[in-house]
């Protein structure tokens, strides 16, 4: 079995803790320089999707390279290098379809 990051499961962690719904983890290794993992995982409000970053932010002893869009709380982006997490209004992931985006990447299971 292959061996996760503790940052990708602790990450993870979080946002089930906080309640993040469908969680996807894509294994972005052997497609893109960009990242290792994307995490996508939604909120059904705003308050919501702003606590799941928050308390990413307080809890993830690495500080990421940049967050993006925590102000509107939409669609966070925190790039973390290895892992980038997108935290998004549910509407608003189904509008963009990342994961359809990225189809041909590896699901992950943690």
């Amino acid at each position: 079995m292959e061996r996760i990051p503790e940052k990708l499961k602790k990450i993870v962690e979080i946002i089930r803790e906080k309640k993040g719904e469908n969680t996807v983890i894509l294994d972005l290794r052997e497609l893109t320089w960009i990242t290792d993992y994307f995490v996508i995982t939604g909120g059904s409000s705003l308050i919501q999707t702003k606590v799941i970053a928050e308390t990413l932010l307080e809890k993830i002893d690495e500080q990421p390279i940049s967050v993006e869009g925590y102000e509107y709380g939409k669609w966070i982006l925190m790039d973390y290098g290895d892992v980038i997490v997108h935290i998004f209004l549910n509407e608003i992931r189904e509008f963009y379809r990342l994961e359809k985006l990225w189809g041909d990447a590896k699901t992950i299971e943690i």
